[in-house]
């Protein structure tokens, strides 16, 4: 039996897990991936609440997500169920009782008395019920003292397994256990039940949990600390017994019940028990009491390592709960990362506490924002994020093409901005004289060499001072928001296309103007984050009339800037605005729709504005018309892939922007130049 329990000495360190908030120690989590995923559900339509969730449950490229960790829960249940069989208990009662009556017959045989005769009748009409042969043997006087002791370890095993089903580990502790072992044992269920009978009729029971515990705490290796984690504790394992028991068969059933009264030879450690699984259904009715589950396995289990089994499928049933989080506002804090361990590993509950960080920085780190409205979408600091990740991703598609001019001034002929870089072969800016000496002062004195006696120059310490841009450009970026946008697979690329070029206005080109004019039936001007979450509809028309309207008005807002309008779009326009503010829809396209859209687009060419076309879709008939309206205006087609859409555009764009031809968006953007700032 286990010793009295010890005492914790005040005075000893103890190690552990952190536990007062997060772990300082831990590896920053890199979301650009989580935000990238999360942005790309969003700009499909979804919310951010959902994009998030869906991200937690797929994971990253190098992190399991929550549907991982819950199939290998879901095979971890089913393993065990596989395995496992409940009638281990009762194939030791039979092999006990078959060596206990052959031992018998062998004594019987050799004795010549009556009485052995009579013995020898009696042995051979048992029952062939395992249990009610044992039961019919319970007064029988054995001969043979091998018999009598394979009879004993039947009571003694039932009554090990009975408290074990209980009380965890009490099979072992009780093995070759002696009479007064039993008696303590005994004695400690009847205090144990009327500590529960007090705390039921609700009598203070904190001075009579303590002395319970001073004189039982050793038989509860959950050291509960309040009566509360007491019965917590014993009825989490007392229900798993039960549902054990409701997984047996009737006839499994029966003869369980009919051993009861044998274990250890005293019918009142089952009445005992009996009135504790009564006191802790009434103190805990809400455990699952009444589940069963099927077992098929080989593997033979007791009582008390079925009832484990029972409870271990329990936790797993917990942890499938908690990884699915399907019930409201569940979140991943509820992840209980030690059972995740105990029962998967320590690289399972790793993988889930990366997504409990990954969730709550994207939440603290501001990256999502409740509406007035109480709707949750993606702030600012995230828009910025996303845009930058976009940027880089067309970075790497532009920087590949062939055929750009490779400039890498930023305005060479412009004013000074303020700003330097490091110098690269072919620059011919001038230096900043400042930043290049300190820069050879630094890296003198980090070579360990004496500064005072002069510094000498190396190419590392060139940087060249950056100039603004010649001009100013007015950007209308007009997009295409009708239903076929959607229905083509073009939705996403389209909004990845705006967010990226925002971005580069905003961060990179600040003394340009843009605006976003989404059309459909009607045009409209649209901020970024509500294009980002726009979700498509099914509205007949594509209105290129109207986004023109509004284009050219924001051209004339800015006449000292340089017009760029940049269409994309995949149809013919099929809608025109009247002069009541109506619009006109008609299919195929009308040919006052036709008219209005080349003279609002000749207008856009009086006012300077340099044109770009993006034609998506393999429309013969677009194509010729796109073709006809751009050489109107002198302007230009570009038929991308959705997958260089972005690329083309802001390559455009760059284009226009300078009187050079399109830089070079590597150089232009570089790891010293763009990113850095």
């Amino acid at each position: 039996m286990p010793g009295p329990r010890s005492r914790p000495d005040p005075h000893r360190a103890r190690y552990g897990r952190y536990a007062g908030g997060p772990d300082p120690l831990a590896p920053p989590v890199d979301l650009g991936e989580a935000l990238a995923a999360v942005g790309e559900d969003v700009m499909a339509g979804y919310s951010p609440e959902h994009a998030l969730r869906e991200f937690l449950r797929r994971g990253g490229a190098d992190q399991r997500g929550l549907d991982d960790l819950a199939a290998q829960v879901a095979r971890r249940r089913s393993e065990l169920l596989r395995r496992n069989n409940l009638d281990g208990t009762m194939r030791q009662v039979r092999q006990l009782l078959d060596s206990a009556v052959l031992n018998e017959r062998k004594q019987l045989a050799r004795d010549l008395d009556d009485d052995a005769r009579f013995a020898e009748l009696q042995l051979e009409n048992l029952p062939g019920q395992t249990a009610a042969a044992v039961n019919e043997l319970a007064d029988y006087d054995w001969r043979s003292s091998d018999a009598r002791a394979d009879y004993a370890k039947i009571k003694d095993l039932l009554g090990r397994e009975a408290l074990d089903q209980r009380f965890a580990g009490m099979k072992q502790a009780l093995e070759n256990a002696t009479d007064a072992d039993r008696a303590a044992v005994q004695e400690m269920l009847r205090d144990l039940n009327e500590l529960l009978d007090a705390h039921r009729r609700g009598e203070p029971t904190d001075e009579l949990f303590a002395d319970f515990m001073d004189k039982h705490g050793h038989h509860f290796a959950e050291n509960p600390r309040t009566i509360d984690e007491l019965i917590d504790a014993l009825a989490a394992r007392a229900a798993a017994a039960q549902r054990m028991r409701n997984s047996l068969t009737e006839e499994q059933r029966a003869e369980l019940d009919a051993l009861a009264q044998q274990a250890f030879g005293s019918p009142e450690l089952a009445d005992q028990l009996s009135r504790l699984d009564q006191n802790l259904q009434s103190l805990r009715p809400g455990q699952d009491w009444s589940g069963r589950e099927s077992f098929d396995g080989e593997q033979s289990m007791g009582l008390g390592e079925a009832t484990g089994a029972m409870q271990q499928l329990a936790d797993l049933d917990a942890l499938s709960e908690q990884l699915a989080q399907a019930r409201p506002g569940a979140r991943l804090d509820d992840l209980d990362l030690d059972l995740l361990a105990r029962e998967l590993g320590a690289e399972a509950a790793a993988d889930a506490r990366t997504l409990q960080r990954i969730e709550a920085e994207l939440r603290d780190a501001g990256m999502l924002r409740r509406t007035p409205d109480g709707d949750l979408r993606l702030s600012p600091r995230a828009m910025r994020q996303l845009g930058r990740s976009l940027l880089r991703d067309v970075a790497e598609r532009l920087a590949g093409r062939s055929g750009q001019r490779d400039t890498r001034q930023a305005g060479a002929a412009g004013e000074p901005s303020g700003a330097s870089r490091e110098w690269r072969f072919g620059d011919t800016e001038p230096w900043d004289v400042t930043r290049t000496v300190g820069n050879a002062v630094l890296r003198t004195a980090g070579e360990g060499r004496d500064a005072s006696t002069g510094v000498r120059l190396d190419v590392r310490d060139i940087e060249i001072a950056e100039t603004e841009a010649r001009t100013q450009a007015a950007v209308a970026l007009l997009v295409d928001t009708s239903f076929s946008m959607a229905m083509e697979g073009r939705w996403v690329p389209m909004k990845r296309t705006a967010l990226a070029l925002h971005h580069l206005v905003s961060t990179r080109f600040r003394g340009d103007r843009m605006e976003l004019i989404g059309f459909g039936r009607y045009a409209q001007r649209i901020g970024i984050e509500e294009l980002t979450g726009l979700d498509a509809l099914w509205d007949k028309g594509t209105n290129l009339h109207h986004a023109l309207l509004l284009a050219n008005r924001f051209f004339r807002r800015h006449p000292s800037a340089q017009p760029v309008l940049l269409i994309v779009t995949d149809g013919e326009p099929t809608a025109h605005l009247e002069g009541d503010g109506q619009v006109l829809f008609d299919y195929p396209p009308h040919p006052v729709t036709i008219a209005r859209t080349v003279a609002e687009l000749d207008a856009s060419g009086r006012l300077g504005a340099q044109v770009s076309f993006f034609r998506l879709g393999q429309d013969p008939g677009l194509e010729r018309f796109i073709g006809q309206l751009a050489r109107r205006v002198g302007g230009r087609v570009v038929s991308p892939e959705l997958d260089d859409l972005g690329a083309a555009v802001v390559g455009s764009y760059l284009g226009a922007r300078t009187s050079d031809a399109p830089a070079s968006f590597r150089d232009l953007f570089g790891e010293r130049g763009f990113w850095a700032g």
